[in-house]
């Protein structure tokens, strides 16, 4: 007569791993959408940063062009 193999049985130890495991997944996704949601509004900041430093930039290149055109 051929011996069955005894099926795996889960414990309640290896029950509560598991459920430790997941729930640190769940906690590591959010965390990583969390993250790429701040590196996509620092990424906007910084382009209305250099926006910002072009238009200063600009208007005083401006004002010194008008006043050698003025001088002259």
């Amino acid at each position: 007569m051929p011996e069955m193999p005894i099926p795996p049985f889960d414990c309640s130890p290896g029950l509560r791993l598991s459920a430790h495991e997941r729930v640190t997944e769940i906690q590591n996704q959010a965390v990583n959408r969390r993250l790429e949601r701040i590196e996509q509004m620092i990424e906007r900041l910084e382009k209305r940063l250099w926006l910002t430093v072009y238009g200063v930039a600009a208007v005083i290149l401006a004002q010194a062009f008008q006043s050698f055109l003025v001088a002259h």
